[in-house]
């Protein structure tokens, strides 16, 4: 596991003692001081009204499944049409009814089409930011960035909605609360971006990040497996051995107690079973296999679903790289070239199939209405067509799509313009979405932590969405 393999040694740790800004605030967070969100009523009504009751949606989903469409999705492709728009700006493709009468999504979703009933389409999304790190900052810790510099990690970072759950909203069932999969999100040339890790937090509380390919034959997590030639009594003596040895240590610094607890995580994982039993994905039938796509990204979105059965509360899936696309002009969904053909032949039929089985699969196996799915990318895409024939960044206006526990379906919630480059009505934003997450999850969008210094910290300034609970 990344937070585990990529950390100091402790040798290192030992000899250069810590960053001093850890010191104290983490201790707190191990100890427990965390500021516990308790359900809050919705803005105070007029005098002599009677106020409305918690929605029944509060705590409604026990997990999320976060699937995040690296590269921003062009929104005329996708889930918000523009039939009536001149042809320089609406594309080569049609809208296709849904099972929602009066919903159209585009022609290249014809199986999302018919899932319709089950899902909110947000179509004035907007971060106003057309940069993939900025922008997908935004939209993944429900902040705006404020850093130095947008392509490498700060220790002022924010945490990600993953590392502020295994604060909030630890996991009860099994040592995974959050986990990112199948790879980091990575922006040409290879640069690992903020806003997917625990920021100021620290290592201690990041999203396990599990480097994998679903779709291998002889898939493992080589990281959750004991090597072959060691057996568990022997692990076990090797980690009574290392805490003795830290034990020894009575000055050890925050930065080595973090160190240690992290030890103690891997080894509930490598003890838990978890290892050999959600990530399994050969036990499945290969019929199911085959309805959610054997490609990277489908195999991991159906390794979602079992870890959230196991009892991990946030599953990040990332939209994976292909090989060679560091240089490619339209990674991911990043259509700067040739975007009708990359659309249509790469990346909407894998996406129709996968996230369409994801929410048949859940509910057949009755955990839709307590898992919240959310599908959305950083961005949106221009109006106009580049020479190239792609579309480029546009963060103005873009849609995104939720399913699940507490979510009003079968509807479409604000408007773009008439060209679909402006918000028209109800527009939205990152920290809106947060807080309605949180809101669904039972922390409450008012729920606190304390930040590196001790001082409490609101996990996102702003309400829940109502209009989609």
């Amino acid at each position: 596991m990344d937070s585990v393999c990529h950390h100091l040694s402790r040798r290192r740790l030992l000899q250069s003692g810590g960053n001093t800004w850890l010191s104290g605030s983490i201790s707190q967070l191990i100890c427990g001081s965390v500021i516990a969100a308790s359900p809050q009523a919705w803005p105070s009504p007029a005098r002599g009204v009677v106020p409305d009751p918690m929605p029944v949606s509060f705590g409604r989903a026990k997990s999320i499944i976060w699937l995040y469409l690296s590269g921003g999705p062009s929104q005329y492709e996708t889930f918000d049409p523009k039939p009536q728009a001149p042809a320089e700006i609406r594309g080569s493709f049609s809208p296709i009814a849904t099972s929602v009468p009066g919903l159209h999504l585009c022609e290249l979703l014809p199986r999302t089409a018919t899932i319709a009933d089950r899902l909110a389409v947000v179509r004035a999304f907007a971060t106003d930011d057309p940069n993939h790190e900025s922008g997908g900052y935004w939209v993944n810790t429900g902040r705006r960035y404020a850093g130095p510099d947008m392509r490498a990690l700060a220790p002022t970072d924010w945490p990600t909605l993953g590392a502020i759950l295994r604060i909030l909203k630890p996991a009860d069932r099994g040592p995974f609360t959050s986990v990112m999969l199948p790879e980091p999100i990575i922006a040409n040339p290879n640069v690992f971006l903020p806003g997917q890790n625990a920021g100021f937090l620290g290592r201690r509380w990041d999203p396990e990040i599990l480097r994998c390919d679903p779709s291998s034959p002889d898939f493992r997590i080589d990281s959750l497996s004991l090597p072959d030639d060691v057996a568990p009594p022997r692990i076990q003596r090797r980690h009574q051995l290392l805490g003795g040895i830290s034990r020894g240590q009575s000055l050890a610094s925050q930065p080595i107690r973090d160190y240690e607890q992290l030890q103690q995580d891997a080894m509930a994982m490598l003890q838990s079973g978890t290892g050999s039993g959600a990530f399994a994905l050969e036990s499945e039938s290969a019929s199911l296999r085959d309805r959610y796509g054997r490609g990277k990204w489908a195999q991991s979105v159906l390794l979602a679903r079992r870890l959230v059965e196991a009892g991990v509360r946030m599953v990040f899936v990332n939209w994976p790289r292909e090989p060679g696309d560091l240089s490619a002009p339209n990674p991911l969904w990043d259509t700067h070239a040739h975007n009708d053909r990359r659309m249509k032949d790469v990346l909407c039929p894998q996406f129709d199939q996968g996230f369409t089985a994801l929410i048949e699969d859940l509910e057949t196996r009755g955990l839709l209405d307590e898992t919240l799915v959310v599908a959305i990318g950083e961005m949106g895409r221009t109006a106009k067509f580049n020479g190239s024939g792609g579309r480029d960044h546009w963060g103005n206006v873009f849609s995104f799509v939720l399913a699940g526990a507490g979510i009003q379906t079968g509807l479409a919630y604000g408007s773009s313009d008439r060209t679909g480059a402006w918000p028209d009505t109800d527009r939205t934003t990152p920290p809106q979405l947060t807080a309605t997450i949180l809101h669904l999850l039972g922390v409450g969008h008012e729920a606190m932590f304390p930040d590196p210094a001790g001082r409490p910290l609101r996990a996102v300034e702003a309400e829940p969405i109502s209009a989609l609970l």
